[in-house]
């Protein structure tokens, strides 16, 4: 892996804070200059990235990642079996196309050293960067974004509220399935949606994600990238969003989400973005994505200990022979959850309820959305 020093500013939490942090806090074990070893020996990396010149109206380098790892600090790491390297922040460039260069070159070498990252923002089009650093492999990915807005507005240029326009239709394209969360309707152009699903991508409005948040985790099991825009959040739970609505997850329900996303073996790079800490009453809004933070590691603990699919004692099966459908459930005698079974012999993330419907001679929705993609 190359030398990554120069694309950071030196941090100064270690001189501002020296060993002020009670033991088996996270301040205590991530004072940490970046450095080989650390990268090295470490399962996740955090690294800032506070390019704000996204975002309409913004212009300002924000300090949003200072803010929430100072809140991260104070924390008590439960999970030492998962390592974690703090990186530092992404030097802010002459321009926003600068920033983002540096932000891409960092993510493409962190990934293929096999490192999960995590990616404090920021503005949301830094979502793109997320991605290309797996297109730069010409790895073909799952991505779900848990956003209230759907960003496919056109621009000339590339912003926070466009850039999925150019993730989802530049060729050459290696997205396999998009998943959007959270979206609120009447935020949302009907017609988007029916561009979505003309492409056979998958949305999920919010009210149906909060009547049964465990049908999410397949999503998000199933996913490589996951971004999200801290406008997801309903305002009260995330006050720093001036332009957020008073609908939205909860607190703990985003940090049911980042659970979901920590454990995916799959998932390789988690972003978090939107947040704005000179509109952060009490630092409410940073203690939020600190928590989701530790949610993320808790989830990490999991996919360490959950099984691969191929040791087949750790599982259990179970035949579905009804008349629209002949296939294979398995779940997890570790974590309980459960994998379906494709015409292509692959398996996919489900749900229980999944396999409930599917024992009732009925198709499930899931399977059948998969079915199209294989098509």
């Amino acid at each position: 892996m190359q030398d990554l020093h120069s694309f950071f500013n030196v941090s100064e939490f270690e001189d501002r804070y020296g060993n002020s942090f009670q033991q088996l806090t996270w301040g205590d074990s991530l004072l940490q200059k970046l450095d080989g070893n650390s990268i090295a020996s470490s399962d996740i990396v955090i690294i800032g990235c506070g390019e704000m010149r996204g975002a309409e109206g913004n212009d300002l380098y924000s300090n949003a990642p200072d803010e929430v790892m100072k809140q991260l600090f104070q924390m008590f790491n439960w999970h030492p079996a998962v390592k974690l390297a703090y990186a530092g922040n992404i030097a802010q460039g002459l321009t926003t196309d600068d920033t983002r260069a540096a932000l891409r070159t960092v993510l493409s070498e962190l990934q293929e050293s096999g490192k999960t990252v995590l990616i404090i923002g920021g503005s949301h089009d830094l979502t793109m960067q997320q991605y290309e650093a797996f297109k730069k492999k010409e790895q073909i990915i799952d991505v779900t974004v848990a956003d209230m807005l759907i960003d496919l507005e056109e621009t000339e240029e590339m912003t926070d509220r466009s850039f999925l326009m150019d993730m989802l239709t530049k060729e050459p394209n290696y997205i396999r399935n998009y998943s959007h969360i959270g979206f609120q309707s009447y935020y949302t152009q009907p017609r988007m949606l029916e561009t979505l699903d003309k492409l056979r991508f998958d949305f999920f409005r919010l009210g149906k994600v909060r009547e049964n948040m465990e049908e999410i985790e397949p999503v998000l099991r199933g996913s490589h990238l996951f971004s999200f825009d801290i406008n997801a959040i309903k305002h009260s739970d995330a006050p720093s969003n001036i332009n957020g609505s008073p609908n939205g997850f909860s607190g703990d329900e985003a940090c049911l989400l980042a659970r979901f996303a920590g454990m995916s073996n799959n998932l390789t790079s988690f972003g978090i973005y939107g947040y704005n800490p000179t509109t952060d009453q009490y630092d409410i809004t940073a203690k939020q994505i600190a928590q989701m933070i530790w949610y993320f590691v808790d989830g990490f603990l999991v996919r360490k200990n959950e099984a691969l699919l191929k040791e087949r004692v750790e599982f259990m099966e179970y035949h579905v022979n009804a008349t629209s459908l002949e296939t294979t459930f398995l779940k997890s005698k570790r974590t309980n959850r459960w994998w379906m079974q494709l015409p292509n012999n692959s398996f996919v993330p489900c749900s229980y309820n999944d396999y409930l419907i599917a024992s009732k001679n009925e198709l499930p929705e899931r399977w059948l959305r998969e079915q199209e993609r294989l098509m």
